[in-house]
């Protein structure tokens, strides 16, 4: 799923293409894609942009009179920007906008089709697709304190609350607590003052660095992600994505823990005081044989 990095890097890159203008056509391939049912693709068309923005992990194309369009991207929906005369992939394509030098499609390549576009009729109602977390670009410490401990949950799960924090997901979560070194099951009420601090800094630098990153790679947006720029798989990811390979700082394995249809990545000598934390796919299958710390792996 896109997360702050991927939608900070979308943004510019549609800024740069869409801003003070206006769409002639939006068209839809999959009848589910569209989630309301007013106002009507056609009310939208020929109004000028005035903002494109972020709620939470979507994001949101103001309109001159106040309509917005919402898109989810979820999982593996992505945005593609094509010639005016390229031929859509109407099979993968859920929406199209176009405009006299370019189209905007959503894509999805995924059996599970989840993304979606959402009609207001202005910022006001839009702002209703907002989950409410917090920006964890320019939370206050008390701010951030007080999201984080509102719950007693793993730290992973707290960061990943779009209800806690804006943003965050599996990948740039690993990312984040990492560079925090702390384990990614350990209880939120059990953080000290200065472990929350130092949690709270890794957030906003790890996310700070990405975005940069990801926008100096693009060249600010000038060019636009292609369908495999965004992705939650980065090759100098310290963790996420890495399991088996060394951690950048001790050279240990990155470990990992499996659930559902996600995995988490860490660092146990780093983040954990050497102790691997149990993954339950294979602690189910090795029992009293699974690992719990690196002398017993090693042994």
């Amino acid at each position: 799923m896109p997360e702050l990095p991927d939608i900070e890097l979308y943004l510019a890159a549609l800024r740069k293409r869409v801003t003070d203008r206006a769409f002639s056509e939006f068209k839809f391939y999959n009848p589910f894609a569209l989630r309301t049912v007013a106002p009507k693709p056609a009310d939208l068309l020929g109004k000028p942009i005035r903002d494109v923005f972020r709620l939470g992990k979507r994001i949101a194309f103001e309109l001159e009179g106040g309509a917005c369009i919402v898109v989810h991207l979820m999982i593996a929906g992505r945005f593609r920007w094509l010639a005016p005369t390229a031929k859509v992939q109407m099979k993968i394509t859920h929406a199209s906008w176009r405009l006299d030098d370019g189209i905007l499609v959503l894509t999805e390549v995924s059996s599970k089709k989840r993304a979606g576009v959402w009609l207001f009729a202005s910022r006001s109602d839009a702002a209703g697709q907002d989950p409410g977390g917090l920006d964890p670009l320019s939370a206050s410490p008390e701010a951030f304190s007080e999201a984080l401990l509102a719950e007693n949950r793993t730290i992973k799960r707290a960061l990943t609350n779009p209800k806690r924090f804006s943003g965050i997901g599996n990948a740039y979560s690993d990312e984040i607590l990492h560079a925090a070194r702390l384990s990614p099951l350990k209880l939120t009420k059990s953080l000290s003052a200065d472990e929350v601090e130092r949690l709270r800094l890794a957030t906003r630098d790890t996310l700070n660095l990405w975005a940069a990153k990801l926008l100096d790679e693009f060249k600010g947006g000038d060019k636009f992600p292609g369908p495999g720029d965004v992705t939650a798989f980065r090759p100098d990811f310290a963790a996420h994505g890495k399991f088996g390979q060394p951690c950048p700082v001790c050279g240990r394995p990155i470990q990992r823990i499996r659930y559902a249809e996600n995995e988490t990545n860490y660092c146990a000598e780093c983040q954990n005081e050497g102790r691997i934390l149990a993954d339950r796919a294979l602690s189910r299958l090795l029992k009293d044989d699974w690992p719990r710390s690196f002398s017993d792996e090693e042994s």
